[in-house]
């Protein structure tokens, strides 16, 4: 397996992970710079050359694994037999330096709407390293031709066309995504509310709409809702920053993309 899909396999399990590579050499060593090896927490992909500097770096990985580590570190090895080494001597008469880069589980954002706004806002949050779950109950907000406009992003898309029950979708979210609800139906969206509310495993949740909408969902939520204010205060409404009170879609759109960057460096997420 090449450490491109090692690297893709860690990322769709959603697992972190280090990518270590063989920045500098000088001398002989047992492999050649740009030589890299991907470390899971269980698992390994490729070689740096084995013998103690692989097993170091193996070890120093799984170290900054656990205390997810966000920084890369270089690490130096001498290659002879007066070092004394963990596990066993190299002398193959060169140094190493070796670069360990952490590869943390991306966010993951999921809009439920893909309409005007939503898709605008798909657009923005497109050119951010996360997953990207579009959720509609219109199949046409979902085809291929007015999703092209997504064609060169950056995250991972991901397309969830629910005619029936969009909310059903919220179970199969990876844990902690963030959820934007705009929907073109407010039937829709106050389901959307309580199904979120039950659904422990996700990150924040956001809904789009004037104040007088959230009294009245505020209500629902708490009367047929069973939803206690604690939980009902776990949605965050009206989305977007205050002070950028542009209506049309595109406007929107980069207020609630900007507010949602604002919660991902908040909680570090």
């Amino acid at each position: 397996m090449t450490w491109i899909t090692a690297v893709a396999r860690l990322r769709a399990r959603r697992e972190t992970g280090v990518l270590v590579t063989v920045a500098t050499v000088r001398g002989h060593a047992p492999r050649e710079a740009g030589a890299k090896l991907v470390v899971g927490r269980d698992e390994t992909w490729g070689s740096i050359g084995g013998g103690n500097v692989e097993a170091v770096a193996i070890d120093r990985a799984r170290e900054m694994i656990a205390v997810a580590k966000s920084e890369p570190e270089l690490m130096d090895f001498a290659l002879n037999d007066k070092v004394t080494n963990k596990h066993g001597v190299q002398c193959c008469g060169g140094t190493v330096q070796v670069l360990l880069e952490p590869l943390p589980v991306v966010r993951a954002v999921a809009v439920f709407g893909a309409g005007h706004v939503g898709l605008e806002l798909a657009r923005v949050l497109a050119r951010q390293d996360i997953d990207l779950h579009l959720v509609d109950s219109r199949a046409e907000m979902l085809a291929g031709e007015r999703l092209r406009v997504l064609d060169d992003a950056v995250a991972q898309v991901h397309t969830h066309h629910t005619p029936l029950l969009p909310e059903q979708v919220l179970d199969e979210l990876p844990p902690g995504t963030h959820v934007l609800i705009m929907t073109h139906d407010h039937a829709e969206d106050a389901a959307l509310c309580d199904a979120a509310l039950r659904t422990p495993h996700l990150g924040s949740i956001g809904l789009i709409g004037s104040a007088a909408k959230w009294v009245r969902f505020r209500k629902r939520l708490r009367t047929e809702g069973g939803h206690d204010d604690a939980t009902i205060d776990r949605i965050k409404t009206p989305i977007g920053l205050a002070d950028i009170t542009g209506k049309d879609p595109a406007t929107i759109a980069v207020s609630v993309a900007a507010d949602l960057l604002r919660t991902f460096e908040a909680d570090g997420s």
